[in-house]
């Protein structure tokens, strides 16, 4: 008899269900309007979850093709990081990370230095993907001395203020404008077609038009007169819709980046730690960044983030007298540092990442074929690894999650128009569960698109 974490969806109760819909309401009263969505029939409130299933307080049983934002890649409440964290919080809970650091903070730095791309790394914790960009840009103009960025229409690094300013989406920035650092340009982020080659993309011209533009910006020709001093882009875009860059890309701006005296900033919070298939997706290209940025899946579950770069580059920062230049109160969290190497470890001894790429291959392959040229409306399938997305012609990515909620199915809109439905579950999905997601999505997106 399946386990909860290995089912099937189960749903006994239209979502969101009567308890749901109280709890939103309460919501509503205490929340800030900005943070939740409420309306007639979303959201669910979650209860409880395992591997990759999600259960609802009405009771529904969900089968999660969200990763929960990508941060259970492996799997919600995995046995073995659910154990660690229950042994740390017995001993240790919370301690001083730039005082008196806890043991684990040390061993979690050196266990991400093994993985890193560089000979010799340094790196900042932290507990969002926001504040580790906030890390690398302060490390860039450290490093440069300049205090230019370069970043990409469609980025999305987060919304505190630092990274809210090198994020490439207006309806986030605009409100904010005067508060923003004002010397931030943006290029055009370049699109491909998906690795199997399902539909069709705009092709390795806008990768030109793009690194053109790059050039211009970096020789001091953008919209102001500061030198770059740092280049940042998610090697793949996530909320942006999944894009991809076309083979090359990266490479090419790595190289025009360096002849700049800039640094390179990959973001691969979302991407990061084999949710597309490599450890890295810079390894993909095999392009080795100046600065890193990892977070979501990296705590297990818990909040944690990282910017890591090698010691030429980190040694920018001066060494601490007593007080340190950034720090925060949660810095080198005991319980996330336990549960962060608990993760790593199943990754390695699970095979979490040829398996992503094994899963995210045939997923791409059997909805790309079901969907494209199929069903019109579908212009293109993508993504590597167990990162895809379906983009659509108009902005269905929200109407389609709702539907594929009713079958019990959690997937999340993405695109700037909400045109894409993105596809990011854990990698521990059971074959069985992963070809009844698939054959639920792909009925959504037909009920949708051709009702």
């Amino acid at each position: 008899m399946p386990e909860f974490g290995s089912l099937l969806p189960s749903v006994v109760t239209p979502p969101p269900g009567p308890r749901s819909r109280a709890l939103g309401d309460r919501l509503r009263e205490v929340e800030s309007r900005n943070v939740t969505f409420l309306s007639e029939n979303f959201p669910v409130f979650w209860e409880a979850a395992a591997g990759s299933n999600v259960r609802d307080v009405d009771g529904n049983i969900y089968l999660d093709f969200t990763g929960a934002f990508g941060v259970a890649l492996a799997g919600h409440a995995h046995p073995r990081i659910r154990a660690a964290l229950e042994e740390q919080s017995a001993r240790l809970i919370h301690g001083m990370g730039d005082v008196h650091p806890p043991e684990l903070k040390l061993e979690l730095l050196e266990r991400l230095a093994g993985l890193s791309p560089w000979g010799e790394t340094r790196g900042v914790l932290a507990s969002s993907g926001s504040e580790a960009v906030e890390i690398a840009l302060k490390t860039a103009d450290l490093y440069t001395g300049r205090s230019g960025v370069l970043a990409f229409e469609g980025g999305y690094h987060g919304l505190t203020l630092g990274s809210l300013a090198v994020t490439g989406r207006d309806d986030f920035r605009s409100p904010f404008r005067g508060r923003l650092h004002d010397k931030v340009a943006f290029a055009p982020f370049p699109s491909q077609e998906n690795s199997e080659g399902l539909g069709v993309a705009e092709g390795t011209e806008v990768a030109e038009v793009t690194l053109e533009e790059v050039e211009r910006i970096l020789a001091g020709n953008g919209p102001f007169d500061d030198p770059i001093g740092s280049v940042v882009i998610e090697p793949i875009q996530g909320r942006a819709g999944v894009r991809v860059p076309p083979p090359g890309f990266l490479s090419r701006l790595a190289e025009l980046t360096r002849a700049a005296g800039a640094l390179l900033v990959f973001d691969e919070i979302f991407t990061g730690f084999g949710r597309t298939g490599t450890l890295f997706a810079l390894d993909h290209e095999d392009v080795v960044p100046d600065l890193l940025c990892v977070g979501k899946t990296l705590g297990g579950g818990l909040p944690l983030s990282a910017c890591l770069g090698s010691h030429g580059v980190m040694d920018a920062w001066p060494e601490s007298t007593g007080e340190a230049l950034h720090t925060s109160t949660f810095l080198g969290h005991p319980l996330s540092c336990a549960t962060a190497l608990a993760f790593l470890a199943v990754l390695e001894e699970e095979a979490l990442v040829s398996r992503a790429a094994a899963l995210g291959g045939r997923m791409l392959k059997g909805l790309g074929q079901a969907l494209v040229g199929v069903i019109p409306g579908v212009r293109e399938v993508r993504g590597r690894g167990l990162l895809m997305g379906i983009e659509m012609g108009g902005g269905e990515g929200a109407t389609v999650a709702t539907a594929a909620l009713a079958r019990g199915l959690l997937v999340l809109p993405a695109g700037a128009r909400g045109e894409v439905v993105e596809v990011a579950p854990p990698a521990v999905i059971s074959e069985a569960q992963m070809d009844f997601g698939v054959e639920c999505l792909i009925d959504a997106i037909r009920t949708v698109l051709t009702p």
